[in-house]
């Protein structure tokens, strides 16, 4: 999981959009030592699973928050389904997962992390890799859903040269979506 939250810090600050959205009572799943807020209720692997968050109660949730662990998860379309679950209405799910070319870049399995299970893009209807998901399609499946935003993150990226891990440092190499649950 690393620091790739605060990587992207900065740049969300200056555009205030997680300022509007993250508000309330809020989860941050996967997060290491690297939480999105600092009273956040912090999910990791000794609370438990991910994908199926045991214990939590439909709608207890103002927002969820996810960076870099749903490619490590064995049924994605299942885990966001279950975070969208705990959830309110009018509550804002943000997940933050590695662009498939940025991070990747073309090989599989992962030169840089064995945990990924799976690749993500937003853009292609065909991709190199066997175990791509469009994430886009992934969130229209969410009922009552309005995307926020969906974009690929590179700040930072140095996109020439041979394959390396050029996500070291201040680097983005993700695909980060905020997803609002619309009120009935």
């Amino acid at each position: 999981m690393g620091s790739e939250t605060s990587k992207a810090r900065e740049r969300r600050l200056r555009d205030g959009l997680f300022e509007r959205h993250l508000t309330g009572r809020g989860i941050d799943i996967g997060c290491g030592d690297d939480p999105i807020t600092a009273d956040c209720v912090r999910w990791d692997r000794a609370q438990g699973d991910a994908q199926e968050l045991p214990g939590l109660a439909a709608g207890c949730f103002d927002w969820v928050y996810s960076s870099h662990c749903l490619e490590d998860l064995p049924d994605p379309r299942r885990a966001l389904r279950r975070w969208w679950e705990v959830l309110r209405p009018g509550g804002s799910l943000c997940v933050v997962v590695p662009d498939e070319d940025l991070y990747e870049q073309g090989h599989w399995p992962s030169r840089f992390n064995g945990d990924h299970r799976w690749t993500f893009t937003i853009h292609k209807t065909r991709s190199w890799s066997p175990v791509s998901l469009n994430l886009a399609e992934l969130l229209a499946e969410l009922p009552e859903h309005e995307i926020v935003r969906l974009m690929r993150c590179d700040a930072g990226y140095r996109y020439g040269g041979g394959v390396w891990d050029r996500t070291h440092g201040d680097a983005e190499a993700a695909i980060e979506a905020l997803v609002r649950k619309q009120t009935a």
